[in-house]
């Protein structure tokens, strides 16, 4: 059964006509807004009242995209960060590498110096390792008997005497250091002249003069130079420098104790001396002027 339309809702215009006031309207409307503003005020009230609608439906799309983009800044600023650090150490372990040449660099000029200025012929030479005896003062150099070298010859570097070479490989030496425990040097005081003998006590430990009457004449800061006389050290090589004098009442003795000049622990050159070379033999017999012919 069709229920039948209320009366109500028959009257009025037709849609046609209908179609025809509101396009009309809608025209007025838009000629009266575009030239007098008449819905300006409606507008802005309008959007007023709709901002919060906006607002809650743009939020969450502004959120995902503002914490994307906040990702990828802390992830871009993560790697950056570490690409500083990265550049940082690279830089730092360059600058001790310069340091580490500059210093080496003034070492082997220092060595250019002494050599020099030493009796003898020498050879440059670098330290290796140090000897595997941890009761020894010793270290291993890098020329051996391809190089001429022999046991006995004399290392130093630029401040003073190092030690001396006690075995010979083909392509390595061993040198025994200064303050090594078998190791003694004839000296004099730079000072007064005063001949002696320093002992090695062992290594890292002070070199010792033995033997010296307790009215010796040794003073803190003496200097200590080879004498020359065992003809195995060339005279007036620099030995140590006397850092402390002992004397004790009750001693027959006065203890001396001094320190290397050469710097054996922070350089990795030094100067192999060459060997003294034989002196001409003595004549076994005397030989008498000839006599002249007339």
């Amino acid at each position: 059964m069709q229920a039948n339309q209320p009366a109500f809702f028959k009257q009025g215009p037709k849609p046609l006509t209908r179609v025809l006031i509101f396009s009309a309207l809608s025209l007025a409307l838009i000629f009266g807004d575009a030239n007098y503003q008449w819905l300006g005020l409606a507008r802005d009230k309008l959007s007023l009242a709709l901002y919060p609608l906006q607002w809650l439906a743009t939020t969450p799309i502004n959120a995902v995209i503002e914490g994307g983009d906040f990702l990828q800044q802390q992830a871009q600023l993560v790697s950056e960060n570490k690409a500083l650090n990265n550049d940082k150490l690279a830089a730092k372990g360059m600058a001790m590498r310069l340091q580490a040449l500059e210093i080496e660099n003034a070492n082997l000029r220092s060595l250019s110096i002494a050599r020099e200025s030493t009796p003898r012929r020498s050879q440059l030479t670098k330290i290796l390792y140090n000897s595997r005896d941890p009761f020894a003062a010793k270290l291993v150099l890098d020329k051996g008997q391809q190089n001429q070298i022999s046991a006995g010859q004399i290392v130093l570097d630029a401040s003073g005497v190092v030690g001396q070479i006690v075995r010979v490989q083909p392509l390595t030496s061993e040198v025994r250091l200064l303050s090594d425990r078998n190791h003694m040097v004839p000296v004099i005081v730079a000072r007064n002249q005063l001949r002696t003998v320093v002992y090695g006590t062992g290594r890292h430990a002070p070199l010792e003069v033995r033997n010296m009457a307790q009215n010796v004449d040794v003073q803190v800061g003496d200097q200590l130079l080879t004498s020359g006389i065992d003809s195995i050290y060339p005279a007036g090589l620099p030995v140590a420098r006397v850092t402390r004098v002992e004397r004790t009442t009750g001693n027959a003795f006065a203890r001396i104790y001094s320190e290397p000049l050469a710097k054996i622990d922070q350089h990795r050159y030094f100067l192999i001396l060459d060997a003294p070379t034989a002196p001409p033999p003595y004549p076994t017999e005397a030989s008498a002027p000839k006599a002249k012919t007339k």
